[in-house]
């Protein structure tokens, strides 16, 4: 019989096993939005159920400790691959109900019910993927527990089964094959499996395998959500997440959400429990989806980015921007005192540089967190910020994508004051929101005035190549200089001045009005001049041209253009 501490042990070395291997998950991602992040998001997922383990007796039985961990997952789940590893254990956590102890047939039988939970929460599963490992996973325990094998027994059949499919996962997809790599999600999964295993079979938890500074970073990490596991071709444009806060009045079956859900997109997933639905979908009217979202209760997270604009390759960059940015000697981070909430509202973004904080700061900001690629700052970092703001409604600019949902987490945080996120992805956009903001209006009516601002604005970005690859029918050299229109690569050159050039003519129109250069570490003053006087010879006499000196790393320019 395995005991509720020793399966609360198991999630913590499960927890530990992928936290180690993670990145090396996040490279075998290959989808056709290729977001590197399947590794973090389980790690993340699963990390969230490690965490209350931490805090339970060992007295608990199995039961308790499988509640815990599928209610923190699914809430702590990122990206699909994070959502169906709740769901497997929101399965399992069902097949344990009222068991003090789990003999193997309740092991096999729990499994079996998580697996169930996931395929039916997935519009069209496909074969060769995590759902795929988790199915042949349990088969095989199965086929040991028909055997007479005792739970151990069962668990290791189960690991070995995992193994197997997820070796067979590039016959399954012939993407994978092309690629050379399996499925990212499934060897996830089997590094969970076998961290368990260990717990199960020697009582040894697995170790991280993190040093205590990367384990504080990791922390503040929260990358890109999954946007198409499941699809070889993106047939909506907007992946649409939310999560709602079930109404106790209201007696509506969340199947009748998927159903509506599955006739204006695809990739559905629609999991619940008794307090929350959590959805995920992609369409083309992510409006509709939320409004049949409040039919059942108040969104309590929101999160919609537009795929058709992700194909481009930031993990080219990751290692070495991230190399670079270790290097540096770090300032000690500002401890930030709680405000009491007198003003009406406030606002704090998310900004590198200290050009760029001053900036902020001088529209109106009342604190600027540091942060931006390659440096995301945690849900606690910017909780502080919240709290240091005097306000009752206070507005974060997250100002990058891989930063809104870390910023969405501080909203049930909150308890004296509401949280409003307006879902900034880059500087350009954050800036415009707050140039639309009129204090002579109301919190919703400037939300929806921000919004609409940091839509009509066009963001061009020149960075580096870190290393030589190739990609969307580009030969990419390292050290290479790549101009982005809105998050997609277009243009490589060999100069910043001249990538900065491009990119910002190629968003000019006769109805441009206005263009900000902001100039990075690494570009002189000399240099971003040039940029500015290259442009006015080239572009009509009315667009106005302003440079701006942000110190941001990673990035030579950032471009707005209005």
């Amino acid at each position: 019989m395995i005991l509720g501490s020793q399966l609360k042990n198991a999630i913590l070395s499960g927890s530990n096993n992928i936290s180690k291997y993670k990145k090396q998950i996040n490279e075998l991602n290959i989808f056709p939005v290729p977001d590197g992040d399947t590794g973090t998001n389980m790690s993340m997922t699963i990390g969230a159920a490690a965490e209350e383990m931490k805090g339970l007796d060992d007295s608990s039985t199995a039961a308790q400790v499988a509640k815990k961990a599928a209610s923190s997952m699914l809430r702590g789940a990122r990206g699909n691959s994070g959502v169906i590893l709740s769901l497997l254990f929101r399965g399992i956590s069902k097949g344990l109900e009222g068991r003090e102890e789990i003999s193997a047939e309740d092991l096999v039988a729990a499994l079996e019910l998580g697996v169930e939970e996931a395929y039916k929460a997935v519009m069209k599963p496909t074969e060769g993927t995590i759902l795929t490992v988790a199915r042949v996973a349990a088969e095989r325990g199965r086929e040991a527990l028909e055997m007479g094998s005792d739970p151990v027994q069962v668990w290791d059949a189960v690991c070995m089964g995992a193994a197997d499919a997820l070796e067979d996962t590039p016959n399954l997809l012939p993407v994978l094959k092309k690629a050379g790599v399996v499925d990212a999600g499934g060897q996830g999964l089997c590094l969970i499996f076998e961290g368990m295993l260990s717990v199960f079979r020697s009582g040894i938890v697995l170790e991280c395998g993190l040093s205590e500074e990367e384990k504080a970073q990791e922390t503040a990490e929260f990358f890109r959500n999954v946007a198409a596991e499941f699809d070889s071709e993106i047939n909506f444009t907007y992946c649409t997440e939310f999560i709602v806060g079930r109404d106790p009045e209201i007696q509506k079956d969340p199947l009748e959400l998927r159903l509506f859900l599955e006739t204006i997109g695809d990739c559905v997933v629609v999991v619940d429990d008794d307090e929350i639905i959590k959805t995920h979908v992609h369409t083309e009217n992510p409006g509709d989806a939320l409004q049949a979202a409040l039919q059942y209760g108040q969104l309590l997270t929101v999160k919609i980015e537009n795929m058709k604009e992700q194909h481009r390759k930031a993990a080219e960059a990751n290692e070495a921007q991230k190399a670079a940015a270790a290097e540096k000697p770090q300032p000690e981070k500002a401890h930030l005192e709680p405000q009491e909430p007198t003003e009406e509202m406030g606002f704090i973004s998310v900004a590198a540089g200290d050009g760029l904080k001053s900036l902020f700061m001088d529209l109106g900001c009342a604190n600027v967190v540091s942060g931006g690629q390659t440096m995301n700052p945690s849900t606690e970092d910017l909780l502080e910020a919240v709290l240091a703001t005097p306000a009752k409604k206070v507005f974060i600019l997250p100002n990058n994508k891989n930063i809104i949902m870390a910023a969405e987490q501080t909203i049930p945080l909150c308890t004296d004051r509401e949280v409003i996120v307006i879902p900034t992805r880059t500087i350009p956009q954050g800036l415009s929101a707050m140039l639309a903001f009129d204090p002579d209006s109301d919190a919703q009516t400037n939300q929806e005035a921000m919004l609409e601002a940091a839509g009509n604005v066009d963001t061009g970005l020149v960075t580096f190549a870190a290393r030589d690859s190739e990609y969307g029918g580009h030969t990419i050299r390292h050290g290479d200089i790549l101009g982005l229109k809105n998050g997609k690569l277009e243009y490589i050159e060999k100069d910043p001045v001249a990538a900065c050039v491009r990119v910002t003519r190629s968003f000019a129109t006769k109805h441009t009005s206005f263009i900000t250069l902001i100039y990075g570490e690494g570009i002189t003053q000399e240099q971003a001049e040039e940029a500015k006087r290259t442009l006015e010879n080239k572009l009509h006499s009315d667009v106005e041209i302003t440079l701006v000196d942000g110190g941001q790393p990673v990035y030579y320019f950032i471009i707005s253009v209005e």
